[in-house]
């Protein structure tokens, strides 16, 4: 039962000596044998060290001694986040094998600080790269709302994990929304922080100037939570500001009381399905009712925000995985046929899979001399005017108020074959990470297929004091954030 509660509610039993962790442990592992043939969130489960923390801890409360905020919430890791001596493939061929010998910095703070259990590490798109987690070496993870469907991506492991009530706490990683599309998917909450609230160290790079670590969760205030032990400054990783961590756990239930809501008519527009917009508009109203109010904002480049982030994520990616050539990082091929660029070339072409291949042939491309400018500096100048058009709306608005993505999930393999139609599916989620926003997606409603719509909250730079705050009111007025899925297959409830 203890699968049901959300985190804060389970630190609560936990301090009141209802609950041992042992217990919630072993819980939420049995709820994993039972679901994951069904779904697939992980890539590898860690049950003894798990179990033996949790004895650990529970041995500390007997001694009436103190433990971590975390008090022993279980916490599924992406497998792109480094976990000390934990397999982290990155979902890829390539990194079959390796074992990180340091904890990410995220990781650190959570497990080793706060006491965290990390119950495995989740599934993902390979490297990182597509929107759906079929892009994975270890086969797709399943949307535990409708099996047939996709969770979103990458972070999809993550997202079906806490849907499935697998876990009570999920890390994942977004470049271009990939924390966001498995939230709005899988009908659990998710965070992207600005760039630099949240360290990156121990984050396997894709796109150095996009991506973030990001908190999952079941409701907005254990993300919250979350947020509050993971971000800060961190000397290990320089893009990190020095900037104050606030107390965003306290600040919730605060009043929105005269909030300004803007309103983007352009993610609202053609592409974005009847029942998301229906939805998120309904919505709005809901926070109107709480004493917010909204204004129109225009995002005048917003049809260029597709080319410019993949144009610029993949030129990033071409030199960030350059480092995989089974000698510096990663499995060689078994043919040592030929010269060094032959092995290495075998290598790569062996051990990635096709959608990480693309990305780094027209990254590569776009770098290329006779095109860097062409491409790569005018994708970077598009970018400041996206940049811009953010600027100026916030002139008008404490936050931004739009779908997270424009349909709820599509079926598995429905996209596979045509990767424009899937990098389409990103065009609300990217502009957010081009300009280093921060952004909340959070459950809104169904679709008549009873899949789950999402509900995305812009904040402006290191303000996600408030959209936690607005998401939070508008969690508990809509009040289906503790809905779960009919999983079907034996008696799964």
């Amino acid at each position: 039962m203890e699968t049901h509660y959300m985190g804060y509610e389970l630190i609560e039993k936990i301090q009141l000596k209802e609950l041992k962790i042992q217990d919630l442990i072993q819980s939420h592992y049995e709820r994993i044998e039972e679901t994951e043939p069904l779904i697939h969130s992980f890539t590898n489960i860690s049950k003894d060290g798990a179990l033996k923390k949790a004895k650990q801890l529970d041995d500390k409360i007997k001694t009436a001694k103190s433990i971590g905020k975390l008090h022993g919430l279980p916490i599924a890791v992406k497998d792109c986040i480094c976990v000390k001596n934990s397999p982290t493939t990155c979902a890829s061929r390539i990194l079959e094998g390796y074992h990180p010998p340091f904890n990410a910095t995220v990781v650190e703070r959570l497990v080793e600080h706060q006491d965290a259990i990390c119950i495995g590490r989740t599934n993902m798109d390979e490297f990182a790269m597509g929107s759906s987690t079929e892009n994975s070496c270890y086969g797709p993870s399943k949307n535990p709302w409708d099996l047939e469907r996709v969770p979103g991506g990458s972070s999809g492991g993550s997202g079906t994990a806490l849907a499935a009530g697998q876990t009570v706490l999920a890390l994942g990683s977004d470049t271009g929304g990939s924390v966001r599309s498995p939230a709005a998917y899988c009908g659990v909450v998710g965070l992207k922080p600005t760039y630099g609230r949240v360290s990156r160290y121990g984050l396997v790079s894709y796109a150095n100037s996009l991506e973030q670590i990001g908190p999952m969760a079941k409701c907005v205030r254990d993300c919250a939570l979350l947020l509050e032990i993971m971000a800060g400054k961190d000397e290990l990783d320089s893009t990190t500001m020095n900037t104050p961590v606030d107390d965003y756990s306290e600040e919730l239930e605060q009043s929105i009381k005269g909030k300004i809501l803007g309103v983007p008519k352009e993610f609202f527009g053609e592409g974005v399905d009847r029942q998301v917009r229906e939805s998120v508009m309904k919505s709005i109203e809901v926070l109107k009712q709480l004493d917010a109010k909204t204004v129109e904002v225009s995002f005048s480049h917003l049809e260029y925000t597709i080319p410019t982030y993949y144009l610029i994520a993949m030129s990033e990616a071409s030199s960030n995985l350059a480092r995989f050539d089974g000698l510096r990082f990663g499995k060689m091929t078994e043919n040592l046929e030929g010269d060094v660029f032959d092995v290495f070339s075998r290598t790569r072409g062996e051990k990635f899979g096709p959608e990480v291949r693309r990305r780094i042939m027209l990254g590569s491309y776009a770098l290329s001399a006779g095109y860097y400018d062409m491409f790569y500096i005018k994708a970077l100048k598009v970018r400041t005017l996206i940049k811009n058009d953010f600027q100026e709306a916030f002139k008008k608005c404490d936050a931004i108020a739009c779908p997270t993505m424009p349909t709820t999930a599509f079926k598995l393999g429905e996209l596979l074959d045509d990767p424009l139609q899937m990098y389409l599916m990103d065009v609300l989620t990217c502009p957010v990470n081009l300009a280093g926003l921060p952004a909340l997606s959070l459950p809104c409603g169904f679709d008549t297929n009873a899949l789950p719509i999402g509900f995305q909250l812009i904040g402006n730079y290191f303000d996600e004091r408030t959209i936690l705050n607005i998401g939070y009111q508008l969690e508990q007025e809509l009040d289906i954030y503790r809905k779960t899925p009919p999983l079907t297959g034996g008696n799964i409830k």
